[in-house]
């Protein structure tokens, strides 16, 4: 089995290199089960990012690897990344590193298991462990409360950058896929289960790794309204694909 670990990133000149470092040195200690690769996914950074993550995938080639995408948009770099990959099991994890590094057998061995098909990290199951300001709580419990109402699902935390799917399943759901930025989770999860791939949520020991001059890329009262309207659309565009299937 081979595991590709992808962080993307966007202006992430501050803490990159640190924190790859900390993860490679993380997997590097450890005895897995599956052979595993990190790949650095640049969407449109204009600071030093791209030239750091040359400078660790030349120092590290046998271990990481650095793709830069020239336009912005974490979804798209995700999804075109991800069509790419040589991986038997693709990762997504955010590159401040909130979530414990030792959930990451937790994340990756039901699929090397074969089952589940998606595997999702969860700030707000009950055995979740989580230190966060009261603006990011209220905003991330707000929207997973309206997805709940609006797409009629089960799941307690669609935002969580830590993730992994069977590339294979990625494949296939793909092309239903169309978000190109932080909505991309919501779509892929939803997009698993209504093809019938077994999803499994677990809780995680989730930290909000902020330094001083990093700034939220949240804005509470801009994102709220794009993530309804998203909500929004995405509920008539799965009411089209079972008007069509059932045409069919």
């Amino acid at each position: 089995m081979k595991v590709d670990f992808c962080l993307p990133i966007y202006n992430e000149e501050k803490i990159l290199e640190k924190n790859v470092l900390k993860l490679l040195n993380y997997c590097s200690a450890q005895q897995f089960n599956f052979d595993w690769k990190i790949t650095i996914v640049s969407n449109g950074s204009s600071d030093s990012s791209s030239t750091i993550g040359e400078k660790l995938k030349a120092e590290n080639s046998d271990k990481i690897n650095f793709i830069n995408i020239k336009t912005p948009g974490r979804g798209q770099a995700l999804k075109t990344y991800w069509l790419k990959s040589p991986a038997d099991i693709v990762v997504y994890m955010d590159i401040d590193l909130a979530v414990s590094l030792d959930e990451i057998p937790r994340l990756i061995q039901p699929i090397i298991n074969k089952t589940f098909d998606l595997l999702v990290g969860s700030r707000l199951m009950p055995e979740s462990k989580i230190k966060r300001s009261f603006i990011r709580e209220l905003s991330s419990q707000s929207y997973n409360f309206l997805s709940r109402v609006i797409l009629k699902h089960n799941f307690s935390d669609m935002q969580c950058g830590f993730k992994a799917v069977k590339a294979e399943v990625f494949k296939k759901i793909a092309p239903y896929i169309k978000d190109t930025k932080w909505f991309f989770d919501t779509e892929l999860i939803i997009f698993t289960k209504i093809f019938g791939y077994k999803i499994k949520e677990i809780p995680v020991n989730w930290s909000e790794n902020r330094y001083d001059e990093r700034e939220s890329k949240v804005n509470m009262f801009k994102d709220s309204f794009k993530f309804l309207y998203n909500l929004i659309a995405l509920k008539i565009r799965l009411a089209n694909i079972k008007k069509k299937n059932l045409a069919n």
